[in-house]
């Protein structure tokens, strides 16, 4: 228990220190990567912890943070989640876990990220042209993880993405990579993932305009912009387990190519597996901080059944929720 604290009270004064004697270079990636949609979170409970799940991973979320997750529950399950994201963006994601054996497990999944038909302007007409164009994002993953030994274990995710907007489609084939080690020393486990890894990617198709002079312009050629590759690695132990109560704590440590390095913290209090409240902080965000939630377990006779509601306060741009459904049999 002392060596934990020491370790988190160490990994965060390292994180301030860094802030204070070093620029944050960070920031200069901002805006270097495409299909943004890819770093919103899946999943009502690791969003409730502050996104600080790569250690915990132990049921279906886990595909989305960490694929190696996936081999650490014995059940099947069906995961699925809606967000209510900002500006009337809504998400959608439905995973479904399948134990071949005890060492291995496989996955699928599909993210679903749509509008409202949008109003399409332009510069010499800035009320309308009287067409309207749709944006959405389109993933479909699938994934493999294998128990090595006891307290090791591995998994792989690849995945197709489609985006569409107006006349314009962009595809590209991603992968992710994860870990998730034991350690033995009461509960602590460490995680590793490396998400959205692949090449750089750039729409197809071609539009057309006009200019301030009248003249029709035709635009076929786009530049192209890297993936929002993530690499996270986290720490995870229960401060509590007993019977009745469980305390899970987490933290994290994410390393994006497109922003500057972030902590985030997750705490977990389950009261006889039945009912969870979740709290969660995230660090070196220019909006979104602090989460909340909550989740309800229901042991049936066929099947287990999780409800979750995750908050996530984004400052000025108000606030987002989040549920998820999971089937577990």
């Amino acid at each position: 228990m002392k060596l934990i604290h020491a370790f988190l009270i160490i990994f965060c004064l390292a994180g301030f220190t860094a802030a204070q004697f070093f620029p944050d270079l960070g920031g200069q990636r901002v805006g270097t990567s495409a299909a943004q949609f890819l770093k919103i979170g899946m999943g009502s409970r690791a969003l409730g912890m502050g996104e600080a799940f790569v250690a915990i991973a132990n049921d279906a979320e886990a595909m989305y943070w960490n694929p190696a997750g996936l081999s650490q529950f014995d059940k099947h399950a069906f995961f699925f989640s809606h967000t209510q994201w900002l500006v009337e963006v809504k998400l959608e994601y439905a995973a479904l876990v399948y134990h071949i054996d005890p060492v291995n497990s496989i996955a699928a999944a599909v993210t679903f990220l749509h509008t409202d038909e949008m109003k399409e302007t332009t510069e010499l007409q800035p009320l309308g042209t009287g067409r309207y164009f749709n944006f959405s994002d389109f993933l479909f993953s699938l994934s493999y993880a294998r128990n090595m030994t006891d307290k090791f274990s591995f998994g792989i995710s690849t995945k197709f993405l489609q985006e569409n907007i107006a006349e314009l489609t962009m595809q590209a084939f991603l992968f992710d990579l994860g870990i998730y080690y034991k350690t033995g020393w009461q509960s602590t486990r460490f995680g590793v993932a490396v998400s959205n890894f692949g090449s750089e990617m750039s729409p197809q198709g071609s539009f057309t305009y006009q200019n301030l002079d009248n003249e029709t312009i035709k635009v076929s050629t786009f530049q192209s912009f890297s993936p929002p590759i993530i690499f996270r690695i986290g720490i995870a132990r229960e401060l509590l387990e007993t019977e009745s109560h469980r305390v899970t704590t987490s933290i994290q440590l994410n390393h994006p190519n497109d922003n500057t390095e972030n902590l985030n913290f997750g705490a977990e209090y389950g009261w006889r597996n039945t009912l969870f409240l979740r709290a969660g902080y995230k660090t070196a965000q220019v909006e979104e901080d602090i989460s909340a939630g909550f989740g309800i377990h229901w042991p049936l006779a066929m099947m287990d059944f999780k409800m979750d509601y995750a908050y996530s306060n984004f400052g000025r741009l108000g606030f987002v929720n989040r549920f998820s459904i999971q089937l577990q049999f």
